[in-house]
């Protein structure tokens, strides 16, 4: 296969040093729009900036350039992979609309300003893109270094899902496909405003009690507004639910537990991010995640606590007293 993977950040290179190991078969394209960042993979071999340590596949060809020349470049690919963060996907799709090959986006979010996610910014772009999205619990340094890992590919149409499992689909890592874009979207999004709260409660020391009950109410939060955009209850049992929560929200390369963890120590948002250095989207997301909940009459405790946090109108031990000091309910909706 011909794979081109637009955005050279820490996820879009690890899975072009996936595809591209020796063996594959793919011919396999990473593109720059920095020139400065791709010159600096020419002459190291490496991506120093996002994902240190991880060699280039030496077959893996790199290419920058203007937006506006994308479509030439492209219309001979299999796979086109947007390996940019929420903010550059509208961009892109613009950019692609007239593109007759299959196309997916790796980031998981809701766009700031619209509110939007991927499925819905795709309907306003460029509705006539056979597109979808790559999904699932994943760290980039554990793909690059080919530990063991499973996606989830999500598509309204099966050309996309049958190229994203032919493409990355390998001894380490697994591809399933699935045809609930929204749900698979929403698992994507939620999640990360979801690991900032386990982070806050692992970074008060609250317990392992803690811990669990948080992740199984906050999957019952990601699922309540899953429904309610359309999605599928058993998509939230799956890799972009259960899986990507249960990983962003207890694992250490997490970005969004790591912001969670610096505001229990007393860190204002802004000394965190500054620490961070890299995008955290569980930050951006989780007011839009709560507006739009509130729009569609979902009730998410969880989520509005943690804007609260990030917007500092509460602490996190005042949070926690929110949560605590609700009133009792049934955990499941009575069966008719």
């Amino acid at each position: 296969m011909k794979i081109t993977l637009l955005g050279a950040g820490a996820w879009g290179s690890a899975l072009a040093i996936g595809a591209a190991r020796s063996g594959s078969g793919h011919q396999v394209t990473l593109w720059a729009r920095d020139g400065a960042l791709l010159q600096s993979l020419r002459d190291s071999g490496q991506n120093a900036r996002y994902l240190p340590g991880f060699d280039l596949p030496a077959d893996l060809q790199l290419s920058g350039g203007a937006l506006a020349a994308l479509p030439q470049q492209l219309a001979d690919q299999d796979l086109v992979v947007l390996a940019a963060p929420m903010a550059g996907l509208r961009g892109l799709l613009d950019a692609l609309r007239g593109l007759n090959v299959p196309v997916a986006w790796l980031c998981k979010g809701f766009e700031a300003d619209s509110g939007l996610l991927g499925h819905e910014v795709l309907a306003q772009v460029a509705p006539s893109l056979r597109a979808g999205v790559l999904s699932g619990p994943s760290f980039a340094q554990e793909v690059a270094s080919a530990q063991p890992t499973a996606l989830v590919a999500a598509s309204a149409h099966a050309a996309v899902r049958d190229a994203l499992v032919a493409a990355f689909h390998s001894r380490s890592l697994r591809v399933y496909a699935n045809d609930d874009v929204v749900g698979v979207e929403v698992g994507g999004a939620v999640k990360n405003v979801l690991a900032i709260a386990t982070g806050l409660c692992d970074g008060m020391q609250l317990g392992l009690n803690a811990r669990a009950a948080l992740i199984t109410r906050g999957l019952a939060e990601m699922t309540r507004l899953g429904l309610a955009l359309g999605a599928r209850t058993d998509t939230f049992m799956g890799l972009s639910g259960l899986g990507d929560l249960v990983l962003t929200a207890t694992g250490d390369l997490s970005r969004n537990r790591r912001v969670g963890l610096g505001l229990a120590r007393g860190q204002t948002l802004a000394q965190v991010l500054a620490e961070l250095g890299h995008v955290a989207e569980g930050v951006y997301c989780a007011r839009t995640v709560v507006q739009r909940a509130g729009q569609l009459g979902v009730d998410m405790p969880i989520a509005r606590c943690v804007v609260a946090v990030l917007d500092a109108q509460l602490t996190p031990e005042q949070a926690v007293a929110s949560l605590m000091g609700r009133g009792p309910t049934a955990e499941l909706p009575a069966q008719s």
